[in-house]
């Protein structure tokens, strides 16, 4: 990389330096990430304090120092204004944004993921109320799917065969093990053992890093069962059409949809912290902005 340079990015990540500045975490379209000073950013009169802000979109002329760099020029690309109405779209934003942090490279090209944090940002800020968990959902497994550890979702990650929810049955149920890879025939459950290597997906590529023993043993409750109608749901998510709750089956009432969204939500979760090695802190707050209702008395 050159002494100074051109780039594309969103800021991820800020944090104050020093009295004025700030220390800003970008992933650009040509670099990937890096980490830049923007100095008087946090001065109340500086061009440069809008332009720092979380999820901005800028053209940045960067100067690189020998351990960092200096941010001396940006012009304002597009920004999410939306992103902030309200906390709950806020906080899937920068769970996203986390997850970006997670398996995003430096001083490599990172169009691809750029371009789609960006897309899964606007639906975000475009979803309705009702929508946002779906949104989020749909965004940490296409997320997944980029950093090449998705969940496998259509056949046992132990014996290879081919499983296919029965929705005609209550009681049908599958599991769905982080340390394996996806989901688990459950009469296969009982042969993960710790130390066991990771399951293939149906490409012939490992899910995850066979190099690393498993950090759980299958007894953990990051193992779980799923039932046919939250694999369903699990599968769609893999679509790169927007999934709402109206256009997934069996989701009839609003009960029901945030249930099914929030059960979801956290085997995802789970299965991200599982594989990026790393709790995803902005999740903490995804409870709190989508409470279990009530049951109806």
């Amino acid at each position: 990389m050159s002494r100074s340079y051109k780039a594309t990015g969103i800021n991820l990540k800020g944090m104050p330096m020093g009295e004025t500045d700030r220390l800003v975490t970008i992933l650009t379209i040509e670099y990937g990430l890096v980490r830049v000073m923007v100095p008087g950013a946090r001065k109340h009169k500086s061009r440069l304090a809008g332009r720092s802000s979380q999820f901005v979109v800028n053209e940045l002329f960067i100067v690189q120092g020998k351990s960092l760099g200096k941010l001396v020029q940006a012009e304002t690309v597009r920004s999410f204004p939306g992103l902030s109405t309200d906390l709950a779209r806020l906080t899937a934003s920068q769970y996203l944004a986390e997850l970006v942090l997670c398996q995003a490279l430096s001083e490599q090209p990172q169009g691809e993921l750029f371009a789609l944090l960006v897309e899964q940002l606007q639906r975000l800020e475009q979803a309705a109320s009702t929508d946002i968990l779906a949104c989020l959902n749909q965004g940490i497994f296409q997320l997944l799917i980029a950093a090449g550890v998705a969940p496998e979702l259509h056949q046992c990650c132990i014996s290879q065969r081919a499983i296919a929810p029965d929705l005609a049955r209550a009681d049908w149920h599958v599991g769905f093990s982080p340390a394996s890879g996806g989901i688990v025939a459950v009469d296969q459950l009982m042969q993960i053992r710790p130390g066991s290597p990771r399951a293939k997906t149906p490409s012939g590529r490992y899910a995850v890093n066979t190099k690393r023993a498993p950090r759980r043993s299958p007894q953990n409750p990051t193992d779980s069962l799923i039932s046919a109608q939250e694999l369903v749901w699990l599968q769609q998510l893999g679509d790169t059409e927007w999934v709402t709750p109206r256009s997934l089956p069996g989701m009839a009432t609003a009960e029901q949809q945030l249930l099914g969204w929030q059960r979801i939500e956290r085997l995802l979760r789970q299965y991200a912290e599982f594989h990026f090695d790393r709790p995803i802190r902005s999740a903490t707050l995804i409870d709190a902005c989508f409470p279990t209702p009530m049951p109806a008395r």
